[in-house]
Formats: C-alpha cells, sequence, structure tokens
C-alpha cells in the first residue's frame, strides 16, 4: 500500500528543513559511534590496569569512560529534540493537508461519520504517526545501526564470539516478527474503537439535556460500556505482546552472556581471550539486547503509525464535491429576484446502497412562492433542503436555478443565493455583529443593522452597552426565540434570493411562534421560502404544501385544497389541532 498523502507531507517537510535532517543525521551518527567507544575502554581499564595491577593510567581511563558516557547523553538529547522539532512539523503539516481535504470533501462523508471519527483522524492518528519520527522508525534505525557496531566490535575480540552475537539477530528477528503480525491487525482495530468512543462522547455531550429529559442516561451507559469493552479487547491484545516481548528478550540476554563466561573460562580454554575482553564482551553484549528490548516499543508505535497512516490516507482519498464553476457568480445567475427559477428535475438519492431516502421528486418551485414540505420524521425533508443547496449530490437528476445545476454554484457564492435556517443556532466566537455576518468582510455594519431590524431584534442589540460590538460568551445572552431571530437575520443579511427554513419554531412558545411567522411573512415579500414544519399555523401561511412519503411526492397543492381533499393531511391538521387544544 503506498501511503502517498502523509509521505508527500513528510517530503514537504524534508525540503524546507533540510538543514535539521543534516544535523539529525550527525547526532544519530554520534549516538552509534559514542556508545561503542565505553566497552572499549572498559577492556584497556581490565587488561592494562586491573590485571597487571598498574593503576598508573587508570583515572585517566575512568575519566575518559565517565566523558564518554556524558557524550553518548549529549547526542541522546539531540537527537530526541530534533526529533520532536521535525515530528511537530511533519504533524502540522499533515494536519493541514487534512483540513484542506475537509474543505474540499463531499458532505456525504460527514453524513455518514460521527464527528468523534471524524475527529480521531485528526488527533490519535496524527500523532500516531508523529511517533513514528520521534521513538518509531528514526530509534529503529539508530537501534539497528548500533546492533550492525556492536557485532563488529565483538569480531574485532574474538571470531567465536562474532558468531554467538551473529546468531542471536536471527532469533530476535523471528521473536519481533511475530510479535509484529500479531499486533498490526489489533492496532487497526483498536483505532475504530477508539473513534467510537470518542463519537459516543462528543454525542452525549452534545445531546446531554435531551438526553436528561428523556431518562436515557443508563442506555447511554450501555452503549458507552460496550463500545469500552470493545476498545478494552482490542487494546489487551496489543498489550499482550507487548507484555511478554521484554522478558523473552532478557532471559535470552542472560542466556548469551552465561555462555560467553563459560567459553572464557581459562580450564575450558575454548575461545581463548582476555578478561577484559571478556568485561568488553558482556557489555557489548548486554549493549546488543538494549536496543533490541526497544524493538517492542518502536514496534509498537510503528503498528500504531501504519494504522495511523492507512486511515489519514483513507480520509484524503475521499470523494471529493463535484468541480465548481469558478467564474459563476450569484447574479449572473440570479438577474430578476421575480423571477427564480428552482426546479427539482427527477431527484433520487440514498445515503448508502439500498437504502434509498428520496425517489423521483419533480418539483417546480415558481418565483417567491412560499413552499411548506410536511411528513413523517425520516421521509428525507432535510436531505432535500441539503440537496438544494448542492452540499450533497443527487444519485440521479439533478436541481437547478434557473437552469444551473446547484452543484456547479461554488459555496462563497451560495450565501448570496440561499439563506437557510435550522432549528439550532450556532454561536461563533466573536460579537453580536459577527454572528450575523459570520465574518465576512464584505458585509457592512449598516447591513448587519438592517437584518436585526428586519427581523425585530435592532431596539434590543442597541439597548446592550456596546450594542453589535457586545462579545457573545455563551447562550445565556439570548432567549431561544431571539436565538431563532438572530438566525433569521444571519440568513438574509446578504439578501439571497431563497430562504431554507428547517422546522424553526419546533421548540418556541405561541407567542415567539406567531412573531417568527409574522418576520417570515414579511420576508416571503420579497423571497421565495422553502420550509419544513409540523406545525399548522406555519402551513397556513404558506401557498403551496408538498407531502413526502416513502421518499416521493405524495401529493402537493394549497393548504385549503389538501384540507379538503387529502386523507392524509387532514388526518395530520386533526391532530395538530389537537395537540394545540
Amino acid at each position: 500500500m503506498r501511503y502517498n498523502h502523509v509521505s508527500r507531507a513528510a517530503l514537504r517537510v524534508s525540503k524546507k528543513n533540510w538543514l535539521l535532517l543534516l544535523m539529525l543525521a550527525i547526532v544519530i551518527a554520534g549516538v552509534v559511534l559514542t556508545s561503542l567507544i565505553p566497552p572499549q575502554i572498559l577492556k584497556r581499564i581490565v587488561d592494562d590496569n586491573l590485571v597487571p595491577k598498574t593503576p598508573d593510567g587508570l583515572m585517566n581511563l575512568a575519566l575518559l569512560y565517565l566523558g564518554t558516557v556524558g557524550l553518548i547523553a549529549v547526542f541522546d538529547f539531540l537527537k530526541a529534540a530534533l526529533l520532536t522539532v521535525i515530528g511537530q512539523k511533519v504533524s502540522k503539516e499533515i494536519r493541514l493537508t487534512m483540513m484542506r481535504k475537509a474543505e474540499r470533501i463531499n458532505a456525504l462523508y460527514f453524513s455518514k461519520n460521527g464527528t468523534g471519527n471524524v475527529v480521531s483522524r485528526f488527533t490519535n492518528d496524527v500523532e500516531a504517526i508523529n511517533s513514528t519520527f520521534t521513538t518509531g522508525i528514526i530509534g529503529l534505525l539508530i537501534d539497528c545501526l548500533k546492533i550492525i557496531g556492536i557485532v563488529v566490535s565483538v569480531f574485532v575480540f574474538n571470531q567465536t564470539l562474532g558468531l554467538i552475537a551473529l546468531a542471536l539477530l536471527p532469533i530476535i528477528f523471528l521473536i519481533t516478527r511475530f510479535v509484529q503480525k500479531r499486533t498490526l491487525q489489533a492496532q487497526i482495530q483498536n483505532r475504530i474503537q477508539v473513534g467510537k468512543v470518542n463519537n459516543h462522547i462528543s454525542e452525549s455531550l452534545k445531546n446531554v439535556l435531551m438526553i436528561k429529559s428523556g431518562s436515557k442516561e443508563a442506555y447511554m451507559e450501555r452503549k458507552y460500556t460496550r463500545y469500552l469493552k470493545q476498545n478494552f479487547n482490542t487494546l489487551e491484545k496489543v498489550n499482550f505482546f507487548d507484555s511478554i516481548f521484554p522478558p523473552i528478550i532478557q532471559i535470552t540476554r542472560a542466556l548469551a552472556i552465561t555462555l560467553i563466561v563459560v567459553l572464557a573460562i581459562p580450564d575450558l580454554n575454548f575461545i581463548g581471550i582476555t578478561i577484559g575482553m571478556v568485561a568488553a564482551s558482556v557489555e557489548l553484549i548486554s549493549d546488543l539486547f538494549a536496543p533490541i528490548e526497544n524493538f517492542g516499543t518502536e514496534l509498537q508505535n510503528i503498528q500504531q503509525s501504519v494504522s495511523g497512516i492507512q486511515r489519514v490516507n483513507a480520509f484524503c482519498d475521499e470523494e471529493e464535491e463535484a468541480p465548481k464553476q469558478i467564474e459563476l457568480k450569484a447574479e449572473d445567475i440570479i438577474h430578476d429576484r421575480q423571477k427564480v427559477s428552482l426546479k427539482f428535475n427527477d431527484v433520487s438519492f440514498n445515503y448508502e446502497e439500498g437504502s434509498e431516502i428520496l425517489s423521483h421528486v419533480d418539483l417546480n418551485i415558481q418565483p417567491q412562492e412560499k413552499v411548506t414540505f410536511v411528513g413523517r420524521t425520516g421521509v428525507g425533508k432535510t436531505t432535500l433542503f441539503k440537496l438544494c443547496m448542492g452540499l450533497l449530490k443527487p444519485f440521479e437528476g439533478s436541481i437547478t436555478i434557473n437552469d444551473v445545476d446547484v452543484c456547479l454554484i461554488p459555496n462563497s457564492e451560495k450565501r448570496k443565493i440561499f439563506g437557510y435556517v435550522d432549528q439550532n443556532f450556532r454561536l461563533i466566537r466573536g460579537t453580536i455583529g459577527e454572528q450575523i455576518s459570520m465574518q465576512e468582510e464584505g458585509i457592512s455594519k449598516e447591513r448587519i443593522r438592517q437584518a436585526l431590524d428586519f427581523v425585530g431584534m435592532l431596539e434590543f442589540v442597541d439597548s446592550l452597552e456596546k450594542g453589535l460590538d457586545t462579545p457573545v460568551k455563551g447562550e445565556a445572552l439570548f432567549s431561544q426565540g431571539q436565538k431563532q431571530l438572530l438566525a433569521i437575520a444571519r440568513a438574509v443579511v446578504t439578501d439571497p434570493a431563497i430562504l431554507l427554513l428547517d422546522e424553526i419554531t419546533a421548540n418556541l412558545d405561541s407567542i415567539t411562534e406567531n412573531k417568527i411567522v409574522s418576520v417570515l411573512q414579511k420576508a416571503g415579500e420579497t423571497h421565495t421560502i422553502l420550509s419544513i414544519s409540523h406545525r399548522l399555523s406555519s402551513m397556513m401561511a404558506c401557498d403551496t404544501v408538498v407531502i413526502l412519503e416513502n421518499g416521493r411526492v405524495r401529493n402537493s397543492g394549497s393548504p385549503e385544497m389538501l384540507l379538503k381533499n387529502d386523507e392524509w393531511y387532514q388526518k395530520f391538521t386533526a391532530l395538530e389541532n389537537l395537540n394545540r387544544s
């Protein structure tokens, strides 16, 4: 599998930071070479000073030994510092690549994947990739170079010892390969389970009031426990192999050192080496196993990185939105607001294969017509709005404004054509004015004031100490009804030709609802309005009601006509009247 997106990001960082990479290469060479010096000094200490008992140069050798160990520590520090810097730069580049992809990715992806799953790719998966550069591949490379240097050094002492050291390598390779194969799949599954856990936490926090009011705490806890258990089971497999790896290596090292000591006994005279060579060889063999013991951690980081790389690349390979015609401008599409033609041309759509949401929807909406869509929950009303704005692309058919496919309109122009309002007014960081303008530079304060005046909120905003410049730090500043009025102001501030209203009166009391409806009636004088509603009062204020059933248009017509001729609408209005009474 080629990891194109991640490797390209790493390559871009390498080109920009070649000097850091050169320094890293020098430091790695220093780490490897200096680690081979202490055993050589130890040999001289024993053979030249302790065995013949002529300790004339012993102090100098001891200081040299200590200085070499200190130099190793310096090189290790520089290695860790450089790896951290380079790793963070790579992480930053990968996240920028993913964010640029997120701006182009098809909105269908976000409908299929929860917030926690997507966030996990930006956080956990990228951090796993970052560990490759700090404790993964680079660490493995350094340890491999150390092993080569140690084996060569042992061969210099004695060929038999060198062969023993060489024979240990395939044994260690087979052990690490055994662990690697059984860890990778569990690591990938663990990434998926972590995403589910994060998504559940995000969903729970976002809907905490609904969970409490519906007494669904136990249900959410059971679901969370199930995800945690699945995550634990996958992680347990990884931890099992990771935990048995170091003891196996330690036992192998002890056996190897015992063998060397036995072979070096003068009475046996198998290899004929000095005591200093024995001491140096024992240290070298210990040093040989030290990097091998690190293989467990490094392999785990690499396994995590591989699964992270796969998930990041899968994200970057997701289908993107249809190419936009950049030259298309809102004013070129809509020359006259009184001649806006919005058409649904045999539109069909489904989120997943085999589960059709909308099927062969044909509608021709007239300029400044007020249309309300009704139907049972899940029938596809909100999906229809997303298709209308070009956020989703129909699997069949098309939606056009003045014969221009909405999927070809640049996103930067859509806000001038569509004003979308749903049940929840989502605050952003900033002032009241910026809540309306969404920090778009082309929207003046005068236009913001006009939008607030249009929805009847200008007097309230002006009564605040800083007016439009009042910082919005939380939900407490506005009532639910005021937030809905602000949502309408945000939608109309760009003076779009079409307003899309998704259940905006669902959570309001009757007095606030009447105020919102009066604002919408005023908006209907200059806008084409498409709304989703279960409130009878909203329907009676529209020109046309479209009834959706099983993804199709069951019937459409004026509220009065449907009340006379359509049995479903008659039952619906009767139930609504009963609920209101």
